[in-house]
């Protein structure tokens, strides 16, 4: 079990434990501060499958600079940007990093892709899999941490002295249902869902999330936390 005060400085804070701060302070304090963390669900397979075969296909036209035709449609003026530690950016256990000396601790995240416009900026991509009907949109309270993590990979390059673009990209592979039969393959829809970012709330909650950790008080929990709820009623049981 992890001990926050027993672990050696700086502490590695990885961009899904700052959403889990923002979705929950009190399942955060125990996850990183106590080690306890919440259930975990089955992985998803086919998502990470379509995300490999996506970076292979951008990789290729990476290497011509050139780009592709999902990005012609959408009238893109970019092309897949190329960094010798591109590879290391998308490791999940590496990432792009950035020591803040404030607070001691080592902000990263693993991206999905980058890709530069005629201006020389960068714009954060995304990959997302889906299988729906509807239109596609970036409406929704769960796609609101997709939003939070593209601009928390913005805040981390602009740390890393890129030139950054506020426009960060989300390439969307919907699965379509209506073929005739399955015949062992699935056929997708891609398209792409442009967002404006806006990082200004990173910094400051890095500061909250150090606030939280150096306490030995618990936080409240976030009022509609599920996993709250569930722990609060067995407590009350037993």
């Amino acid at each position: 079990m992890m001990n926050y005060s027993t672990e050696k400085t700086p502490l590695k804070l990885s961009r899904t434990k700052i959403d889990l701060f923002l979705e929950c302070p009190l399942c955060f304090w125990l996850d990183v501060k106590k080690g306890i963390k919440r259930p975990r669900g089955p992985g998803f397979s086919l998502n990470s499958a379509v995300d490999h075969l996506l970076k292979k296909e951008f990789d290729l036209l990476r290497n011509e600079k050139t780009a592709h035709q999902l990005m012609k449609k959408y009238h893109i003026e970019a092309i897949p940007f190329f960094h010798k530690d591109l590879d290391k950016w998308r490791n999940n256990f590496e990432g792009i990093k950035y020591y803040h000396q404030e607070t001691d601790l080592l902000i990263y995240g693993a991206i999905d892709d980058l890709w530069m416009n005629k201006n020389g900026e960068i714009h954060i991509v995304d990959y997302k899999s889906t299988s729906t009907s509807e239109e596609l949109s970036l409406d929704g309270e769960y796609k609101e941490g997709y939003k939070k993590q593209a601009e928390v990979y913005q805040w981390l390059f602009r740390k890393n002295n890129f030139l950054v673009s506020d426009v960060a990209y989300f390439v969307y592979a919907n699965a379509l249902k209506n073929r005739e039969k399955f015949d062992g393959r699935l056929e997708f829809e891609l398209s792409i869902l442009p967002y404006q970012g806006d990082s200004s709330w990173v910094e400051s909650s890095i500061f909250e999330i150090k606030k939280s950790l150096d306490s030995e008080k618990p936080p409240k929990s976030a009022k509609d936390c599920k996993f709250c709820t569930y722990n609060s009623q067995v407590f009350k049981i037993y």
